[in-house]
């Protein structure tokens, strides 16, 4: 189930909002600029499905997302508790950071956390299959899929050189488990 836990960045262990809706989730993001939907999708894919096979059978959504953002491609990630070098790829997405692009994803399979950080406050965003979500460019983000993370997602890109991150070198992450 999609959640949103919201806290001020000083105090991690006191939520101010936590909710369910998909709705609330959408209104309380929207004043950051990101979007977030829940999407009701007739496509029937395994997340064991091949990358090229998922794109295919999202492809006319992909090519609406492509055609709001004005160009770009997607492409398709894959964590499993299995993969190589878990701990490296999770750093990588676990620690602060922004991009000059929106980052849109749509999650396939499984679930993951993408924690906002904006105006003082946390945006903790539990995503799960179903859900779509864009952070703006230049709002503070991670991701965190656990320890033993597990989801197919698609990722939208505007910009040919794909997922960038301008790490801002702050620790809050560490500050905010994910919920």
């Amino acid at each position: 189930m999609s959640r949103l836990t919201v806290y001020n960045e000083d105090a991690p262990g006191a939520p101010i909002l936590r909710t369910e809706d998909a709705a609330a989730i959408a209104r309380e993001l929207a004043p950051l600029g990101a979007r977030f939907e829940r999407w009701e999708s007739p496509v029937a894919v395994s997340a064991d499905d091949s990358a090229e096979r998922i794109l295919a059978a999202y492809k006319p959504y992909l090519d609406e997302l492509i055609g709001e953002a004005g160009a770009g491609s997607a492409d398709v990630v894959k964590l499993r508790p299995d993969t190589p070098n878990i701990p490296a790829i999770r750093a990588k997405f676990l620690s602060e950071h922004i991009h000059t692009e929106d980052e849109v994803r749509f999650f396939v399979d499984g679930a993951g956390n993408f924690v906002l950080h904006a105006d003082g406050k946390v945006y903790d965003v539990h995503c799960t299959r179903g859900d779509l979500i864009s952070v703006p460019a230049s709002i503070k983000h991670w991701f965190d899929a656990g320890l033993e993370p597990n989801f197919t997602a698609l990722r939208v890109f505007t910009d040919s050189s794909g997922w960038v991150p301008h790490y801002t070198g702050a620790t809050i992450h560490e500050a905010f488990p994910a919920s």
